[in-house]
């Protein structure tokens, strides 16, 4: 395999590893208000229950992209 080969392997298996920083804790997902397009990574909030968006108040949505491999954006 020549050096272009080698390279596009390695940047492949890079974006492809769902381990992505050397975080203590793994992320399930985030939670969303679509409204206010807010985002909160579910490492930020405390307790299990959704929190409010912190621009107009209302519940936020916890969603997971099944399709990704380490992160929920």
């Amino acid at each position: 395999m020549g050096l272009l080969g080698t390279l596009t392997e390695t940047l492949k298996a890079s974006t492809e590893s769902p381990n992505r920083g050397e975080g203590t804790a793994e992320s399930k997902g985030a939670y969303w208000c679509h409204d206010c397009d807010e985002r909160l990574l579910d490492l930020d909030v405390a307790g299990d229950d959704p929190p409010s968006c912190p621009e107009c108040g209302d519940e936020m949505e916890f969603e997971r992209s099944p399709g990704s491999t380490g992160c929920a954006c």
